[in-house]
């Protein structure tokens, strides 16, 4: 499944066969429950291995992994604000160490919307604070 990232909107572009044969209903019908079958396959074994490597999720999880991501947005802004007062062009090891905190804070964002996208698929269950 491809991807279009554009700002922090994501637009998911589905790479799956469409059948746009339906001379045969029947055929048709059976193509789409074996595509729900392999579906719901994929939906099993997700629930099934994210819960058991990520265990009990609750809201105050959600919340580190935010903050996280927020501590690195703010290091990595902090550090280009901090090198634009200095000098107005950035040797080779400022231009990696301003890439590496990028990276850093993209990272964390990522896994913060990865796991929303977990509980919202139904592949996690989050309970409220306290409660996992």
């Amino acid at each position: 499944m491809s991807s279009v990232r554009s700002s922090s909107y994501r637009r998911v572009v589905s790479d799956h066969f469409e059948p746009q044969d339906e001379s045969d209903p029947a055929a048709h019908r059976r193509l789409r429950g074996l595509l729900e079958q392999i579906d719901y396959t994929a939906f099993a074994s997700n629930r099934e291995v994210v819960a058991q490597m990520l265990g009990p999720v609750d809201v105050a999880k959600f919340q580190r992994l935010a903050l996280a991501a927020a501590h690195a947005r703010a290091a990595w802004v902090a550090e280009g604000l901090a090198l634009a007062g200095r000098s107005h062009l950035m040797s080779p090891e400022q231009t990696g160490r301003m890439a590496q905190l990028r990276a850093t804070y993209e990272e964390l964002t990522e896994v913060y919307e990865a796991m929303r996208r977990m509980v919202e698929r139904g592949y996690l269950h989050c309970s409220p604070n306290g409660a996992a």
